[in-house]
């Protein structure tokens, strides 16, 4: 990454006498809160969000509609500075803060720096040009080539995702290629750079399992030439147990439970988290009950529970006390890397996901 502009304020660990002065995460967010401002009222779409990531490691998001999750991620991008939009904390990438830069300063890291997969590829390209325009316009904005020059790297990225014949399809409009080949088709913009951060906002969303499953090979692929650092954004949590290292769980703006993959799946502690894994089907074994929904509807984020945001649709909130009710919890590490906002005691957490919930799983 270039250096930053003249004046640029230093990420605060690399400031004289701070801990831990040296290397940082390339990804460094910090109390992300992201407002919108609306006729019924403040939206708070996040709400103190914090979270890390390393080059050559992935991180998965979940959660319901509405929990955050692509809120959060398009002010990585710096896509959410409207009018009525307020986004405040700081955003870390490599060194420099994203949230105080200007916005041309952000423009030019986006595509070049960081890029992103939007969820649906048929919207998010633009109907009236050619696949291969669209993203030679992505690659000259920050290459001083000719036209021709960028529509040979075109070609060359929608051969590499996987687009059969790529020299006659660069030529093609979005609604000529399926489902699966506009994924991949937005997957070469988005590459087109190199950038070495990537956010995938729904990647497989209504694609076949096939094709959802030659999608996750394609970007671990990539990761791996690239070393590129990557964020999932998905309601499946098939597709987060494939290809994450982190798995950071979202409710109503808030990060509820964030740990490694492993430690999410196999010892989770927040009861939302619980109510997610009990709602997807296993392979590996008999269900000898139905599936279990999660109660309830998400909150207004215009008006969202005093305490702990989830206690109106937590069965086991009598435990935690009154203070699930009146306090906001944040999130306290319960084991190496494993941290969950959560007022139920650690004992009784362990407990219930062992004797009540893990048997269901």
């Amino acid at each position: 990454m270039s250096e930053p502009p003249e004046g640029a304020q230093p990420a605060p660990a690399q400031q004289a006498g701070a801990p831990g002065a040296g290397r940082q995460p390339y990804l460094d967010v910090r109390d992300l809160k992201v407002t919108f401002g609306t006729d019924d009222g403040d939206v708070g779409a996040v709400n103190g969000l914090s979270f890390t990531l390393e080059r050559g490691r992935t991180l998965g998001i979940v959660g319901e509609s509405g929990s955050g999750k692509s809120a959060a991620s398009l002010a990585v991008m710096g896509l959410q500075r409207g009018r009525r939009t307020t986004v405040s904390g700081e955003i870390w990438l490599d060194g420099e803060n994203l949230v105080t830069s200007s916005a041309e300063r952000v423009r030019s890291l986006r595509g070049r720096e960081m890029a992103m997969i939007f969820q649906d590829p048929l919207s998010a390209m633009h109907p009236y040009f050619k696949v291969g325009d669209q993203i030679i316009e992505a690659y000259r904005v920050h290459h001083d080539v000719s036209k021709k020059a960028a529509k040979v790297r075109a070609v060359e990225l929608l051969d590499r995702v996987g687009i059969p014949d790529a020299r006659r399809r660069v030529d093609s409009y979005p609604h000529e290629f399926s489902g699966g080949m506009r994924q991949r088709a937005m997957i070469a913009m988005a590459l087109s750079c190199d950038p070495s951060l990537l956010i995938a906002d729904e990647p497989t969303t209504a694609l076949d399992v096939t094709v959802q499953a030659q999608i996750l090979d394609l970007l671990n692929d990539l990761q791996k030439e690239f070393n590129s650092a990557i964020i999932i954004i998905t309601h499946d949590l098939g597709v987060v147990a494939e290809v994450s290292d982190e798995v950071l769980v979202m409710y109503a703006g808030n990060a509820v439970e964030h740990g490694s993959v492993q430690e999410i799946f196999s010892a989770p502690q927040h009861p939302y988290t619980w109510g997610l894994l009990s709602s997807i089907t296993r392979l590996d074994r008999i269900r000898s009950d139905r599936l279990r929904a999660v109660p309830g509807n998400p909150p207004s984020l215009i008006a969202v529970p005093p305490g702990c945001p989830f206690n109106p649709r937590c069965q086991y909130a009598d435990l935690a006390g009154p203070a699930t009710r009146t306090e906001r919890p944040t999130l306290e590490l319960v084991a190496p890397g494993h941290r969950v906002a959560c007022h139920l005691p650690v004992e009784t957490r362990v407990r219930i996901f062992r004797e009540e919930v893990a048997p269901s799983l």
